[in-house]
């Protein structure tokens, strides 16, 4: 995998720990914004709203709503004995952040979208495994509905998966695409 000239990592010196020291860094920053605002704001959900307390933002959309849950995305797993719900969510938490480190080592280098990425990720697993250790459960309080219909209650941890996700996906995607677009190319591309 090459680097692309408009990607800011690329302005690094790529020999050497220096720069990879430097990538990494910028992996645990944007890690922990993620997860000190995804904090914060469970923080001031659980300070200004009682259980199941809602608040209309926009009306017909979108509310703030204090929920908890004590399963995996959409509820998944919580009829499951707490103390099993905790190793077993502490232990997947703790294999994706070792992997996404050892991808961040070896990808970040490459673009700072992987990095952005990985972080996104790594943000969101530690924010809610810093709530399943706090509380036994996931504070949720992004209500979105059309009617009658809502979308599963989420939080700032989750959106950070969901877009780290998606970034890298799309990354996959389109150099997917760059790659397929050099070896069709009557003349080869240097790098």
């Amino acid at each position: 995998r090459g680097q692309r000239a408009s990607d800011p990592v690329q302005s690094l010196p790529c020999c050497g720990q220096g720069a990879g020291r430097l990538i990494m860094i910028r992996f645990f920053i944007i890690m922990m914004l993620v997860v000190v605002s995804d904090q914060l704001s469970k923080l001031w959900i659980l300070n200004n709203f009682a259980l199941y307390e809602s608040t209309e933002i926009i009306p017909g959309f979108f509310n703030l709503t204090s929920l908890r849950n004590t399963g995996a995305a959409f509820g998944i797993l919580s009829d499951m004995p707490l103390i099993w719900r905790q190793i077993f969510f502490i232990t997947i938490a703790v294999i994706a952040l070792v992997s996404l480190v050892v991808m961040q080592r070896k990808m970040g280098r490459e673009s700072i979208w992987y990095t952005l990425s990985f972080a996104f990720i790594g943000g969101g697993a530690v924010g809610n495994v810093i709530d399943r250790a706090l509380y036994g459960s996931v504070v949720d309080f992004l209500d979105f509905y059309v009617g009658k219909y809502h979308w599963p209650a989420f939080n700032v941890a989750d959106s950070g998966i969901c877009v780290g996700v998606t970034i890298f996906l799309l990354l996959q995607i389109f150099e997917k695409e760059e790659k397929q677009s050099e070896e069709s190319s009557p003349c080869p591309v240097k790098k």
